[in-house]
């Protein structure tokens, strides 16, 4: 069988130096906001290039508190895609914020940025693009779009630790970055996790606060905040795992360069790397007009797919918005993302590749 993701070769690889962490942590006695977390706020900001970074208990509240700190709230609307995890709508909505819906690109899969200006109003506070995939959005007209609009541009990098556009690192581009590290991404810990990015000091310091109950001190509270904490046996994990994601994400691009050129024949679609982009493939996702008659074909010979997303935002139950997204409603159902873990061999990437083609030519 071949897996969609491996745990279990992760841990022989760096098994020991977690346990070592983690129990190190133990030992300690400092469960919360301890050194850990204060070290890896800094040794993961330094990384993307950031000044600051704040620990917080998941990507989907890192993204609600970068709403909130930038006072966005009701009457106030965000521009965003539909074609993501909800916890992107999510953190505009639980603000009390409407989403604004931009198609996405059919190339790209990511934000339609030429779309974006036509769906800009009075109300419009901020930009939501999403670095989907990995893959990052092509921000510098992005960015001047939002300057002309004085909007502010929150950066939802959840799935893209390490991707870079033009040189730089996603996540330090906007006003604010937001990263998750729950256990499948590029850089996750042993349950869930986030993390903000800004150069902002005021944003940090306020963010600082939000995350402990808006404390200024220990029982000293500011504003009404939220108990959002990275804790310290995460932390120190993914202390461990930080130094290994450079590496792992050159794995991941190794083997999404094998498919490409395996496959190169095969009647699907393969991902598109932009010459502005660093692509880290946190998710290798093609597209095939017989999507589902292909991941029953894939399982069948012992290959475990998954489809990232089937219902866009718009359609689901919790909005029901009615919304013109053709290239989005078109793509949930053709996409399937493939196995491309930084632990797939390279006779495991032909095998997938040989059963797609097999697949094709039948």
């Amino acid at each position: 069988m071949i897996t969609f993701i491996d745990f279990k070769r992760e841990f022989a690889e760096i098994g020991d130096n977690v346990a070592d962490a983690m129990l190190a942590v133990q030992k300690s006695g400092q469960f919360i906001l301890g050194e850990n977390v204060e070290q890896f706020e800094k040794e993961f900001s330094r990384y993307t290039g950031a000044k600051f970074g704040i620990g917080v208990n998941s990507g989907s509240d890192a993204l609600f508190l970068a709403v909130k700190a930038l006072g966005i709230s009701k009457g106030d609307e965000v521009i965003t895609v539909s074609h993501t995890m909800s916890a992107t709508v999510d953190a505009i909505s639980r603000n009390g914020a409407t989403p604004i819906f931009v198609d996405v690109d059919p190339a790209t899969f990511n934000m339609d940025v030429a779309k974006i200006e036509a769906k800009i109003s009075d109300k419009t506070r901020a930009i939501i693009p999403v670095h989907l995939y990995g893959n990052p959005v092509n921000m510098a007209p992005l960015l001047k779009i939002a300057q002309e609009h004085n909007l502010h541009v929150v950066e939802d990098a959840c799935q893209a630790h390490g991707a870079e556009y033009c040189g730089r690192q996603v996540g330090n581009i906007g006003d604010v970055g937001c990263f998750s590290f729950y256990p499948t991404k590029n850089l996750g810990g042993y349950g869930d996790g986030g993390m903000l990015t800004t150069s902002n000091r005021e944003l940090a310091e306020k963010l600082v606060k939000m995350r402990n109950y808006g404390q200024s001190s220990r029982y000293c509270q500011d504003f009404v905040g939220v108990n959002s904490r990275l804790d310290e046996i995460q932390a120190a994990i993914l202390r461990v795992k930080l130094r290994k994601l450079d590496e792992w994400n050159e794995r991941r691009r190794k083997n999404a360069r094998l498919y490409n050129e395996l496959m190169s024949e095969a009647h699907v679609t393969i991902p598109l790397e932009r010459e502005y982009a660093k692509h880290v493939y946190h998710l290798y996702v093609i597209t095939s007009k017989e999507r589902n008659m292909l991941q029953k074909y894939l399982m069948k010979k012992g290959i475990q797919t998954l489809i990232h997303y089937p219902i866009p935002v718009h359609k689901q139950n919790a909005y029901a918005i009615r919304e013109n997204l053709p290239v989005t409603e078109d793509l949930c159902g053709r996409i399937l993302s493939l196995p491309i873990h930084p632990w797939l061999q390279e006779d495991e990437v032909k095998t997938v590749s040989d059963c797609i083609s097999e697949y094709c030519r039948n």
